[in-house]
């Protein structure tokens, strides 16, 4: 394990803060006047996602958390759990808690491919692709005379995930979308 010193905290790395892993999303050292530096960051915890701001002083060290990448598979979400297994050992299952991975869950469709970081050995987190490509499960009917709008519907795609899409999207077309920003990119495929 390496341990960084102050000014070496900086964004992408995953450091250990209290016993527990954070993600460094910000960091800026400065220099009170008369003072020894400070690097002031903005940390997120990778289970839980809550962001703290700690100042780490010019004799403070951090240590760099031992993450590790695993690739998986979305199985399924039940019971306010969502499964996943290792890819290539099936026998590997874990779950998250629903509500801590929602908002990447609902893009994903069984046996989608994820990125799984692990801390001592457990899962933490999950990153999922930037763009996914969905089929649209309802649609509702244009009516006459929208398409000159060009208004949005909103949509209910095979995962269960709603999106607003321009009125000329259908059931069962495949349409791509931006997993960060939740929103419609193009279609991809026409029913």
């Amino acid at each position: 394990m390496s341990v960084l010193s102050y000014n070496e905290i900086l964004p992408k790395t995953v450091i250990v803060h209290d016993g527990e892993p954070y993600e460094v999303l910000s960091s800026h050292v400065f220099r009170m006047q008369m003072r020894k530096p400070v690097n002031q960051t903005k940390l997120r915890h990778l289970v839980s996602g809550k962001v703290v701001e700690i100042s780490f002083h010019q004799n403070e060290t951090a240590e760099e958390a031992d993450i590790a990448k695993m690739q998986a598979q979305y199985l399924y979400t039940n019971r306010g759990e969502s499964w996943f297994s290792e890819a290539g050992n099936p026998k590997n299952r874990f779950s998250f808690a629903e509500d801590a991975v929602h908002d990447k869950v609902q893009w994903l469709a069984p046996n989608s491919l994820v990125e799984v970081l692990t801390y001592e050995e457990k899962p933490m987190t999950l990153t999922i692709p930037i763009k996914v490509d969905l089929t649209v499960k309802e649609a509702p009917p244009n009516v006459k005379g929208d398409s000159a709008t060009g208004g949005n519907k909103p949509v209910t795609l095979t995962t269960g995930a709603k999106v607003n899409v321009p009125l000329f999207i259908n059931t069962g077309d495949i349409i791509r979308i931006n997993t960060e920003t939740g929103e419609y990119t193009e279609r991809v495929e026409k029913a």
